[in-house]
């Protein structure tokens, strides 16, 4: 069974840092391109950032470039986005997942709240 557990999300202030991880069990994450989304109440859940593990091509959307960093640990087949310079409107519940994304492998995500 494949599960995706995310975790490090919490309160900043804006212009401070959080690094989210994601833990994968069932598959090997750095195999294949996997992706961070976020979703805002209200909103659609798209996409953040992807890491195409076979050779660490990363992409970032235009607002979160130089900014968020996606990782990987293959040795803890760990997924991370390290967020820097936070804003309010990064304001969102984070999931990892697949790209495309499999919707059997969304977990309950991880809230980020950047207060201005």
């Amino acid at each position: 069974e494949v599960q995706m557990v995310e975790s490090g999300g919490g309160r900043v202030q804006a212009g401070g840092s959080l690094r989210l991880s994601c833990a994968g069990s069932g598959l090997t994450i750095w195999y294949w391109t996997w992706a961070w989304y976020r979703q805002s109440p209200g909103k659609e859940r798209t996409l953040v950032a992807r890491l195409r593990g076979m050779d660490n091509d990363a992409f970032y959307i235009d607002s979160v470039k130089g900014r968020f960093t996606i990782t990987t640990d293959n040795a803890k087949n760990t997924l991370y986005l390290q967020m820097t310079s936070l804003k309010p409107e990064d304001t969102a519940t984070y999931f990892c997942n697949d790209d495309p994304p499999d919707d059997a492998y969304w977990g309950q995500g991880t809230q980020v709240t950047v207060s201005s």
